[in-house]
């Protein structure tokens, strides 16, 4: 999926499956996803908590969302914050569906696809921020392109988050954490916000480990914390 000429969108993701579903899994792609999947063939409404059960609160964005640990800790940390999940990943929709039902949760809805198209959908200044925890870091220079964070996407992040809002973005490797850098600072929307080695090398406050950084830090590897915020 995906192409890179001019006129199609890039797919910044891999593979979309993985090991077979188990049977509660398919049953709650079937019966649960319908009533939580974002409908991008209609125009997305102005505001966007229409989309929710209730109409106050922050909402988030987390994009690929992986195992979902994050996604579902935060929401259940933050009843009253609206979040979308978005990711291209079969059995990642399938975890986050059995969370969601497991903990009756009415605060998250789901796109399961290619990032880039819910970005373009997405109206103006909607999110109040924005998470991107260990993407793909797409390690080959020729496959850099596919890396999420461009300076094209950083333009179409900068456009869906309010004024003051966050994007934020961990790594556990730090060439991309250098790339990510090098692009942010030559943005005219963003500011990073750190003020002191700790405020990039630890988890910021209310951050919620997933497997993938409890893997990554069991194998030697150190994360870095990033959050930039939309000037």
């Amino acid at each position: 999926m995906g192409s890179d000429t001019p006129t199609a969108p890039r797919a910044f993701f891999g593979r979309r499956k993985g090991h077979a579903l188990k049977p509660r899994q398919a049953a709650l792609f079937d019966e649960l996803l319908p009533r939580l999947a974002l409908d991008l063939g209609k125009p997305a409404p102005a505001d966007l908590r229409a989309l929710f059960t209730q109409t106050v609160g922050d909402l988030r964005l987390e994009i690929g969302f992986g195992g979902a640990e994050h996604l579902v800790a935060q929401a259940l940390a933050h009843p009253n914050t609206e979040f979308i999940g978005t990711d291209a990943f079969v059995n990642a929709i399938a975890k986050a569906l059995v969370a969601i039902d497991a903990h009756k949760l009415a605060n998250i809805r789901l796109h399961f696809g290619d990032a880039s198209e819910l970005i373009d959908w997405l109206p103006d200044a909607c999110l109040t921020r924005i998470d991107l925890l260990y993407p793909d870091p797409w390690p080959k220079r020729r496959h850099w392109k596919r890396r999420f964070v461009q300076d094209e996407s950083l333009k179409r992040l900068a456009r869906i988050l309010e004024p003051g809002g966050e994007f934020r973005f961990a790594t556990d490797i730090p060439g991309y954490a250098e790339y990510v850098l090098t692009r942010v600072l030559r943005s005219p929307d963003f500011i990073w916000t750190a003020e002191c080695a700790n405020d990039w090398r630890k988890p910021w406050v209310g951050f919620s480990r997933t497997r993938y950084e409890a893997k990554a830090i069991r194998e030697g590897r150190t994360p870095a914390y990033f959050i930039f915020r939309r000037s």
